[in-house]
């Protein structure tokens, strides 16, 4: 299975190019790609104001779409708040602009979205039905997620999946975590009553 991968060099990415023994990668930085991943058809791709390439697309039969800014890399500044916002949405947009410009486009797209879909819920138990949340990181999921489903209109089939905090020992929310539990720091946020989707 010939795969294309954006956010290759992301924690899951990372993961996912491993799993697959390989695939083509859309990004910013090829050096990046290939100190993080070895030997890969890099295509460059600066999203999200310009579309991606389409001759990265040949022969491509699974569209991975994981890129956006990281969440956790700095203060919530309205300016942050754009990127993480346009990362996604406008990203997905440009993606999907060139999807409906293939020929024959890949038959599917997954285009990761986050559990911030439903917002903060307390007590009650979400699934996938049900329906999104209130708030900054459920309106970026709802645009997000909308992006994407227009790649059905191409005869895609389209999976969403919202991705929760991952905790791997290479990165992600526990390397960003421990240091603080070493000194001391840790323990519960707030009142300690908050649902943590791992």
């Amino acid at each position: 299975m010939r795969a294309l991968v954006t956010g290759a060099t992301g924690l899951i990415g990372r993961g996912l190019v491993r799993a697959l023994g390989g695939a083509v990668v859309l990004g910013r930085d090829p050096e990046r790609a290939r100190q993080r991943l070895g030997n890969v058809e890099f295509h460059r791709w600066r999203p999200p104001h310009e579309p991606p390439p389409a001759e990265a697309f040949e022969g491509v039969e699974v569209v991975f779409h994981l890129a956006g800014e990281p969440l956790a890399a700095g203060r919530w500044s309205r300016a942050r708040m754009r990127a993480i916002r346009d990362s996604r949405v406008l990203g997905t947009r440009r993606l999907v602009e060139t999807l409906r410009g293939l020929p024959t486009p890949p038959p599917v797209l997954v285009s990761a979205s986050a559990i911030g879909y439903y917002g903060d819920r307390g007590d009650e138990v979400l699934t996938e039905a049900s329906t999104p949340g209130e708030g900054f990181l459920a309106g970026v999921c709802r645009a997000w997620e909308s992006e994407a489903l227009r790649a059905r209109d191409l005869g895609l089939r389209v999976v969403t999946p919202r991705i929760g905090i991952v905790l791997a020992p290479e990165g992600g929310a526990l390397a960003r975590m421990l240091p603080l539990f070493r000194r001391g720091l840790g323990g519960r946020i707030g009142s300690g009553r908050q649902w943590m989707s791992w």
